[in-house]
């Protein structure tokens, strides 16, 4: 399992820990929006100006994204980025969008590689016309493949099996893996190694993450359907509360836990309706994967060599450090 990663992770949590005091608004299919950087910072008037394009998979409304581009946005301001925002979550256009920033001629491009597939003809086009791009969230597995400069996120695979340990710890027996979005690498990896790390029962249950409605219901359903259930592992914030309304509905013992962080989902770690969450520090990715563009053009530096990814996470956020975490997470950078 990727064992030059450790090394790589012990210099990221070095990294994350210096970044930790100071910690995605999701566009709809395509739709973009632009952020100036303002002068944050000394001596940025000799800074040249450059334009980097963040082109994400999210889906509207899912406010995971919002941590991201708010830290996006913070490297974006200190370095004095233009900031070109956009997203969609269907593949084919998502490269559309990476076209597009190939076209406008931007001087960098970060990337999400959720379906990598699907972006790898628009990835060779930037690298040919010269425009460095970044990975960062999805794609761990495949950004060299793609021509990456570099990579900032978390291997979703370890911290599946982290996870797992933890339930084995907490003594549960027979997991659900909550799936909202089906072919998405990321996802698919944290149900693997899960499913790796835990000593029990692992089943997969896909869901239409778009339509929360569906999600509530099908979970509901099959908590019905199986009271052995005793553990419920979503995959992201919004999915771990409507889950505890579907344990509730259906009258299940199943407990909860999930990966990934919200302001709510913090809450409900802290009233002990949800047991822990991965934090993978999605304003870190944001801000780092901004900031490595400009190190890049203005230093010609870039990190791991070129040759390992900058792992972001896991963290866990448990009951016994949540109020830690909350006080960022109120101001909605965690």
């Amino acid at each position: 399992m990727h064992i030059h990663h450790r090394a790589v992770r012990v210099a990221a949590t070095v990294l994350v820990g210096t970044l930790f005091a100071a910690g995605c608004s999701s566009s709809s299919g395509g739709k973009k929006s632009e952020e100036g950087g303002t002068n944050a910072s000394a001596g940025k008037a000799s800074t040249p100006r450059m334009t980097v394009a963040l082109i994400t998979h999210a889906a509207p409304g899912d406010t995971f994204w919002d941590l991201i581009r708010k830290g996006a946005q913070a490297a974006a301001a200190k370095d004095n980025v233009k900031l070109v925002y956009s997203s969609d979550p269907n593949a084919g256009n998502q490269a559309n969008l990476v076209q597009n920033a190939i076209d406008q001629k931007v001087d960098g491009i970060a990337l999400t590689a959720a379906k990598p597939d699907a972006m790898k003809a628009v990835a060779a086009k930037a690298k040919a016309a010269g425009i460095p791009v970044v990975g960062f969230n999805s794609g761990l597995d495949d950004w060299k493949r793609l021509g990456m400069l570099e990579y900032f996120g978390q291997d979703e695979n370890i911290a599946g099996q982290a996870f797992g340990r933890r339930l084995n710890d907490l003594g549960a027996k027979h997991a659900l893996c909550v799936v909202q979005e089906q072919g998405q690498v990321a996802l698919q990896a944290r149900c693997a190694g899960l499913k790796k790390g835990f000593n029990g029962k692992t089943d997969t249950l896909y869901v239409n993450g778009t339509d929360m409605p569906s999600v509530k219901s099908t979970l509901t359903a099959k908590l019905q359907q199986d009271s052995t259930i005793d553990q419920v592992v979503t995959l992201g914030a919004p999915f771990a509360l409507t889950a505890v309304q579907s344990v509730k509905d259906a009258s299940s013992k199943a407990k909860v836990a999930t990966f990934d962080l919200s302001k709510d989902l913090v809450n409900a770690v802290q009233d002990g309706s949800v047991e822990f969450a991965v934090d993978q520090q999605p304003y870190l990715q944001g801000y780092l994967a901004v900031d490595a563009l400009w190190l890049y053009r203005t230093n010609g530096n870039f990190s791991g060599g070129g040759s390992a990814p900058v792992l972001t996470g896991p963290a866990f956020v448990t009951k016994d450090n949540v109020d830690t975490v909350a006080k960022f997470a109120a101001n909605g950078t965690r």
